[in-house]
């Protein structure tokens, strides 16, 4: 995996520079010579064979300070059993790879480049092989300045673009192995200001500077006016395109981490915390810092409050408990068997925590049932039984007045409707099927069989056996035949874990 993304790298860092240098050096350089003087054919050649042999030697020197800034990168992408400190390391480095692309172009460009091509341009001209004045060449390493520049600008920015997947890559790394982010910790390799300011530089200036060098020369071989216009609008549009290129780099450079931090406010509203990945050298990795501390503190504060809700879920459950002490845990055994339930059913994680909290309550409505009913030792009557099925709309009525509304609004068709049959003679709504709220449904296998299956002052529990065929008789009728059917399937798989382990 990090073979392909060092190999993905590498490759568009070639592409990067074959687009940077084409632009910079074959073709603004290359149109701004042969447009601009006068030269014969056999001139041409020979400007040709000097601007070859200055290119080679500045390739080699490219290539030189290319591998030297590329080990770091290709050992922590390459090799194994790094630490947490190596992968920081490398982090650090990538992130400065943009501006060391800039050192390495800029160097080869003037020592590389513009040197051996002042140095045989000169000796050319001083043997008769080129016809043109020696300051000629003086404006030439100016140009040369101008086009090194030029290609750093372009290449920086392309650069930027090209090691993000290497930071995503190396962050998804310490993520997996060390469970740690990486971070340059707020440091500022680049700020906004500078890229603005060079930016302003080259896309503003750059063009008035070509035109200026280019018009100094080209003046003194013009004959007519229309030539000189002719000329002037071809290295005006080369200067224009050039100003778009960088405009449109630098605009791509400030868009893409706005667009990740918007992306995770939009997150963020729906309730989605993920931290952004900091991938970025300027004051956007600040900014990136705050808005992952900002989700770090609503994950913690959203911590908080769920502990806060399952307390007093639990506490509630607690308290019906203790007003009917032969039914002492039945709720947080309902709960267990709805969640195997919605397990195995598939249910997302969420789902799986709201079905639990549901089921914790699914009877709470009993606290508003009098004692002389609910603790009842014998056979309830006709009235009582009515006093008794009144707990489910006592349990939502009890739950939708509890702050904040939108945490218990799941909850409450659970406890409202658990009491519900399959066949539509159930209460309080007399739901049909699957027109019975899932959580209901769900909740209403697991009461039955635990209700079934545990003491009464007036009876003793059942088998276990006979309660799942109690259920099993019932599915399609009184109870979803989905839900029972993974429940026994549960229970019998549980009753021969239990058999093997004794």
């Amino acid at each position: 995996m990090h073979q392909e993304t060092y190999s993905r790298f590498v490759k568009q860092l070639v592409i990067n520079y074959i687009l940077g240098s084409s632009i910079a050096v074959l073709g603004v350089g290359g149109i701004l010579i042969f447009s601009t003087l006068n030269l014969s054919l056999s001139e041409i050649n020979i400007m040709i064979s000097i601007l070859l042999t200055s290119a080679s030697i500045m390739v080699l020197c490219e290539l030189f300070a290319f591998y030297k800034q590329l080990q770091p990168i290709k050992i922590i992408l390459t090799k194994t059993d790094h630490t947490y400190a190596d992968y920081q390391k490398a982090f650090l480095h990538i992130q400065r790879f943009p501006t060391l692309t800039v050192k390495r172009i800029i160097g080869p460009h003037l020592l590389g480049l513009s040197v051996p091509a002042i140095i045989l341009a000169i000796i050319c001209i001083r043997t008769g092989l080129l016809n043109m004045p020696i300051r000629y060449v003086l404006l030439a390493s100016l140009g040369a300045l101008l086009i090194a520049g030029m290609h750093a600008f372009i290449e920086y920015f392309l650069t930027v673009r090209a090691i993000r997947p290497v930071l995503d890559c190396l962050q998804e790394a310490t993520q997996n192995i060390y469970h740690l982010a990486l971070s340059i910790h707020g440091d500022i390799i680049v700020s906004l200001r500078t890229k603005f300011l060079v930016s302003a530089l080259f896309i503003g200036i750059f063009p008035v500077l070509l035109f200026s060098l280019a018009t100094e020369v080209r003046f003194e071989t013009l004959t007519l006016e229309v030539d000189f216009w002719n000329w002037g609008v071809l290295i005006l549009f080369i200067a224009a395109v050039f100003s778009s290129f960088g405009a449109f780099l630098l605009f791509k450079d400030i868009l893409q981490p706005i667009t990740q931090l918007l992306k995770g406010m939009h997150d963020v509203e729906n309730n989605h915390l993920a931290p952004a990945k900091e991938l970025y050298s300027d004051e956007f990795s600040q900014v990136i810092q705050g808005f992952n501390s900002m989700v770090q503190g609503l994950e913690e504060r959203n911590e908080t409050n769920r502990l806060l809700m399952e307390s007093f879920y639990q506490t509630l459950s607690t308290t019906l408990d203790a007003r009917d002490p032969y039914t002492a845990g039945h709720s947080l055994r309902v709960s267990r068997y709805s969640v195997l339930i919605g397990q195995k059913a598939g249910l997302a994680s969420q789902q799986l925590e709201l079905l639990k909290n549901a089921s914790l309550l699914h009877d709470i409505g009993k606290i508003g049932v009098k004692d002389e009913i609910l603790l009842k030792d014998g056979k309830l009557s006709d009235m009582e039984f009515e006093e008794i099925k009144r707990h489910p709309l006592l349990g939502a009525t009890i739950l939708s007045q509890v702050q904040p509304k939108e945490a218990m609004a799941p909850l409450i068709p659970g406890v409202r409707n658990h009491h519900e049959r399959f066949d539509g003679y159930g209460y309080p709504d007399k739901l049909i099927g699957h027109e019975i709220p899932l959580f209901g449904r769900i909740i209403a296998v697991a009461d039955a069989f635990d209700a079934m299956t545990s003491d009464r002052p007036y009876r003793k529990g059942m088998k276990k056996e006979k309660a799942l065929s109690i259920l099993k008789s019932g599915r399609g009728t009184q109870w979803d035949p989905e839900f029972v059917d993974i429940f026994i399937t549960l229970m019998e798989k549980e009753q021969e874990q239990a058999l093997t382990s004794a």
